[in-house]
This record gives C-alpha cells, sequence and structure tokens, in this order.
C-alpha cells in the first residue's frame, strides 16, 4: 500500500524565535503509549537538545502525538535537523524492538514501495507543525494549551497528573527551561 503524499512544512529558523513543533505517529496510531517508547522519545529529546545547543521550553507526549516548544541557543540552527536527531533514534529502537518481539505491528509500520523497497515508519511522513513564537505572551499561551492537551482529551483531570509532560516541571520552578534530569525522570 502506498502512503499518502508528503505534506512539506517551511521551516523558517529565524534567529532568537522559539519554536512550537507539533509531530504524530505513523498513520496517528498510539505508538506512544507505552513507557519505553516514551523513554525512547524523551531520551532522544535529551539528546538533541544538548547536541543542537536547544533549551527545551515545554513538552507534552500523548499517545500519538507529540508538542515541543524549543528555543536554539545558536544563530545558527536546523528545525529540520532538530527533528531529525529526535524523531530517527525512536524510530532505529522501535524498529530494533518490534522486530524481537512483535512481528505484527513490525509489518503494519513495515510498507512496501511500488519497487518493493520496504520502509518501516515510526512517525507520520512529512514535516509536521512548526510555528515561531515571536512574544513571550504566545509562548505562555503555547505552554498552557500543551500542558492542558490530556484535560480536552479526558485522560486526566488535572495538567499535573499527566506523568509525560513539563506541566510539573513548571509548577515547581516556575517554567522557564526544562532540565534534561527532569526529562529522565
Amino acid at each position: 500500500m502506498e502512503p499518502t503524499p508528503r505534506k512539506r512544512v517551511q521551516h523558517f529558523d529565524a534567529e532568537g524565535h522559539a519554536h512550537f513543533l507539533t509531530f504524530s505517529c505513523y498513520r496517528r496510531w498510539p505508538l506512544l503509549s507505552k513507557e519505553r517508547s516514551i523513554r525512547w522519545f524523551l531520551d532522544a529529546l535529551a539528546g538533541a537538545c544538548a547536541a543542537l545547543d536547544c533549551e527545551l521550553r515545554a513538552y507534552i507526549v500523548m499517545p500519538e502525538h507529540v508538542h515541543l516548544v524549543v528555543s536554539p541557543t545558536s544563530s545558527s540552527y536546523s528545525t529540520s535537523a532538530f527533528l531529525q536527531k529526535v524523531k530517527q533514534p525512536v524510530s532505529r529502537m522501535a524498529r530494533k524492538w518490534l522486530a524481537a518481539h512483535d512481528p505484527i505491528w513490525y509489518e503494519k509500520l513495515t510498507i512496501t514501495r511500488g519497487n518493493q523497497d520496504k520502509e518501516f515508519h515510526f512517525w507520520q511522513a512529512g514535516g509536521g507543525y512548526d510555528r515561531n513564537l515571536f512574544t513571550e505572551k504566545e509562548l505562555r499561551k503555547t505552554v498552557e494549551y500543551i500542558h492542558t492537551n490530556p484535560i480536552r482529551r479526558e485522560l486526566v483531570k488535572d495538567p499535573l497528573d499527566w506523568k509525560w509532560s513539563s506541566a510539573a516541571w513548571y509548577s515547581q520552578n516556575n517554567g522557564l527551561v526544562v532540565s534534561f534530569d527532569y526529562l529522565r525522570r
């Protein structure tokens, strides 16, 4: 089965802007519903932030998608490179784990192209969603939106109850930048 064509997202890598990023699992399946895959993601996120000099402002991992707010600290950066550095390790870990432990899901996530090449997909094709945040007001509003996502989905009643989010960090530390130690808790 051929996947739908990729939707292209243009990234505007303007110095000093935070980025609100959203991307989804393949076919919006709940591939981030297990702790192991969430841990893979959080480790990759911490690694990408450290390697590419980005500050993590906020995050939430939902069962089938992710929201992030990141601020590059370097004047020269690439949002595309950041996304690749976050997504590729997760996909590799999932592929390896599923091949060894769950061949049914491994096959569901492997597509065959017209030329018979096989491709494993953990993430939905395309660039996801990227919006530059220009003001502190936009940043705070976006962080609130991210943290209330599980409430809107009726997964919890209080944002602090969603374990895979920076909401608790914000309530304990008055926000701003999430520590890598917090990600690895």
